[in-house]
């Protein structure tokens, strides 16, 4: 057991962090890319039936936890969300019930509509909020700064995916324009952190795989809204796969870190990119990109799998839900 848990022995609630909602994320995640593999390959749908239990599982977990927390110690909610890193990962949880939504919809289409309007008007709420926190009387230094600020815009591109077969039409354009403005304008101040200033701590280090995550939704989205793959289409999967480059020559250091929830911020963004590269050959008849897809999928099940081994692990150990 570690220090920090001797000496908070009856306070693991106080310390459950917001982050946990990343699990959510990269089971929702794993189960969309599943469901895409299928149909791509014309299989039965039950390994991503397998994984939708799972994911719904764990969402009701996760939140109950979080529930909990916020009743018995509000005051650790609120510092949360004052905290500068954590602010971002609030998103999470509308981006959750999105996600849930996405992967209810061809299993019940009344049960994903209830989950997409409750998610859609979370996340829209949560963008303000947290666009408010940022440039509100906080002064936020250039160190604050992650990759995991994406999360917020993020959510915004994943609404389409869900609200344009729900017939949202015009609300799923409103959320796509928003993602895309603020994922211009949050690439450039990151990219600015990551290159002109110090490394990113060790426990957010893997949250440059969240790079990979919104032009590889946002392409999802496009199709969705566009209805077929035109060449801004083709930019944002290429851009995609530019991140996705970028990261597997990062990750072997990455996985050599303490591990820390930040970690899951592995999973979601690999599952998107999984999901655009079947979406594109789907709509483009392209072999190559059939194959990339289930080339991504065997990564992002190795990555899943050893996320909940490693989860699992310090759960037991108690080096989670400490003071940081």
């Amino acid at each position: 057991m570690t220090d920090a848990v001797q000496a908070h022995p009856g306070n693991r609630l106080e310390h459950y962090p917001v982050t946990f909602f990343a699990v959510v994320m990269g089971m929702s995640g794993l189960t969309l890319a599943l469901h895409a593999a299928e149909l791509a390959y014309g299989i039965h749908g039950s390994f991503s039936n397998i994984a939708y239990g799972a994911t719904v599982f764990f969402a009701l977990l996760i939140a109950m936890g979080y529930i909990a927390k916020a009743l018995q110690y509000p005051a650790a909610v609120v510092a949360e969300w004052k905290h500068p890193v954590r602010l971002a990962f609030f998103p999470a949880i509308s981006i959750s019930l999105l996600l849930i939504a996405t992967a209810t919809l061809p299993r019940n289409a009344q049960a994903a509509e209830i989950l997409w309007l409750i998610g859609m008007v979370s996340q829209g709420v949560l963008t303000i909020a947290v666009i408010s926190g940022w440039i509100g009387a906080r002064a936020f230094q250039t160190g604050h700064l992650s990759p995991a600020w994406f999360i917020p815009a993020v959510g915004n591109v994943i609404v389409p995916i869900a609200g344009v077969p729900l017939g949202y039409f015009e609300l799923s354009w409103y959320f796509m324009s928003v993602g895309l403005i603020f994922w211009i304008v949050l690439m450039t101040l990151v990219m600015n952190r990551l290159i002109f200033h110090d490394p990113l701590p060790g426990r957010l280090q893997p949250t440059l795989v969240i790079l990979i995550a919104p032009p590889a939704v946002a392409f999802v989205a496009w199709v969705r809204l566009y209805g077929e793959v035109d060449a801004f289409a083709r930019i944002l999967l290429n851009g995609a796969y530019l991140f996705t480059l970028i990261v597997a020559v990062q990750l072997p250091r990455m996985v050599r870190l303490p591990f820390a929830l930040s970690f899951w911020a592995l999973s979601f963004p690999f599952a998107a990119v999984t999901i655009a590269s079947f979406n594109f050959a789907a709509n483009a008849q392209s072999p190559i990109h059939k194959s990339i897809g289930s080339g991504l999928l065997l990564v992002l099940l190795i990555i899943i799998a050893a996320l909940l081994l490693r989860t699992l692990k310090a759960l037991r150990k108690g080096e989670i839900c400490v003071p940081e």
